[in-house]
């Protein structure tokens, strides 16, 4: 596409209208801590990373960010930064602990709490129901590749709804369920770590169809006027060599169709359906569940961080994994062993995942061509980097730049036509990275893991100029 402005996205003065909402991102398990506290049940990542073996240094979630405690302090940082909007998780396992039964009021009042103190601000909160915390009890009994996973998901989506659904600006179903079900049942890198390319994709239709429900539940008992909203982790897959179509058609399918197909489209590819029927015979998509998944929804979200390449695997040579996803024993793209992901071009952030900020204009347009009238926002997007507190301050420009350039992609995205109805950071806080554990610095403010004492970095500051013009800072 024909594209004006700096070749290397480093554009500056770039306006974004005022409606345009600028805000941060967090997760329940990143950061609230106080894990066996005030009637929280035990979640499959409270399981994961206290296996030992699975989490860098063994670390866990037990404490994180202590969120739980610092409430009214991590609310007051927020409208410091002029935040107008910020994304959290709710915890499963402190609503329902046992995932079905029993609701847990101490759980409900944490986050009305959270959701009066930044209304009190005049932030609008952002609630995504599901960001990988399965209840333990619902694993135990099967987890995403049983179908009544996804019942259960709706009656808490009820009971959520219920309590907070006449002040949530925007409600969120399912955070990236493509990681949920291809790294959490099919590589084994993230929670439950089950490695079988079968419960991948079971799971993959009982999130979609969680989703459907859930929507379905939360549309019975909200009493304001939403949006409601998924957000995917839609990859960017780039052809590695001049035979690569085929192999981008099939990443394509698994990592992008597999939700867009049946959550705006109504239906499965048949390409996806094809690809793994020596895996699967997808008897679990029982008649109704496409109409009950394929709803309207406000906004699509949109996680980003980087772009990945692929080729045909010739089968002899060492075969190339540089998904982004990190070495596993299992595979997360079932039924494409034969396609390989080469390394890209750097640089990169601390993950190892390449900066390719075209990556996400790209992506922007692709779904704007694909879905005109669905309007999107990005839900995720930041950058990991080797921080150090010096004198109480951080002094990240990398991370600057990074911003810099993805906000300038998401502007032009926007002169190609694209509904993009706003933007927010990942991640508000340096917090627990999964199963990098405390290793990765994700935040526009530095967590000091010893005394829990925030920071604010200068991508804080940055940041906090760009929220108050709505103008990208030179």
């Amino acid at each position: 596409m024909t594209t004006h402005g700096s070749p290397d996205y480093r554009d500056s003065g770039l306006e974004f209208p005022a409606d345009f909402l600028l805000g941060s991102a967090t997760a329940s398990y990143q950061i609230e801590g106080a894990v066996a506290e005030d009637g929280r049940g035990p979640s499959i990542w409270d399981t994961f990373s206290h296996t030992p073996g699975l989490v860098v240094n063994g670390d866990t979630g037990d404490v994180a960010d202590d969120h739980y405690h610092r409430l009214d302090e991590d609310l007051d940082m927020m409208k410091g930064l002029g935040l107008e909007a910020y994304r959290f998780s709710i915890a499963w396992p402190r609503i329902v602990p046992t995932g079905s039964g029993a609701i847990n009021q101490a759980g409900i009042d944490f986050y009305s709490r959270l959701v009066d103190g930044l209304i009190a601000r005049g932030i609008k909160p952002i609630a995504t129901l599901y960001h990988w915390d399965l209840p333990q009890p619902l694993e135990d009994a099967g987890g995403w590749p049983n179908r009544d996973t996804a019942y259960r998901f709706a009656e808490y989506a009820a009971v959520i709804g219920q309590a907070l659904g006449d002040r949530v600006e925007t409600w969120t179903t399912l955070n990236e369920p493509w990681c949920s079900a291809y790294l959490g049942y099919g590589s084994g890198v993230h929670a439950p770590g089950r490695t079988n390319g079968a419960d991948a994709l079971a799971a993959v239709h009982h999130l979609n169809l969680a989703h459907g429900l859930a929507l379905t539940e939360l549309r019975k008992v909200v009493t304001n006027d939403p949006d409601f909203s998924v957000t995917l982790n839609l990859h960017v897959v780039r052809p590695g060599a001049d035979d690569a179509g085929d192999a981008v058609r099939r990443i394509d399918a698994l990592a992008n169709r597999a939700f867009t197909g049946p959550m705006l489209r109504g239906e499965y590819p048949a390409d996806l359906l094809a690809d793994t029927a020596g895996i699967t015979d997808w008897a679990f998509v029982l008649p109704g569940d496409l109409e009950a998944i394929n709803q309207s929804i406000d906004v699509l979200g949109v996680n980003y961080y980087s772009t990945a390449t692929v080729k045909p695997w010739d089968g002899v040579s060492p075969k190339q994994s540089a998904d982004g996803h990190g070495t596993s024993v299992g595979s997360p793209w079932p039924g494409s062993e034969d396609v390989e992901f080469i390394a890209q071009p750097g640089p990169y952030t601390e993950m190892g995942w390449n900066i390719a900020p075209d990556g996400l204009e790209d992506l922007l347009v692709s779904l704007h061509e694909q879905f005109p009238a669905q309007p999107l926002m990005v839900t995720e997007n930041g950058a990991a980097f080797p921080d150090v507190l010096d004198e109480g301050q951080v002094h990240d420009a990398d991370r600057i730049d990074y911003l810099r350039r993805h906000f300038t992609a998401a502007h032009r995205a926007m002169g190609h036509g694209v509904d993009l109805r706003g933007y927010q950071v990942w991640s508000l806080m340096d917090n627990f990275e999964w199963a990098y554990g405390y290793t990765k610095r994700f935040g526009i403010v530095y967590v000091d893991y010893e005394s829990l004492e925030r920071t604010v970095k200068d991508s804080g500051h940055w940041y906090a100029e760009l929220v108050r013009t709505h103008r990208i800072p030179a």
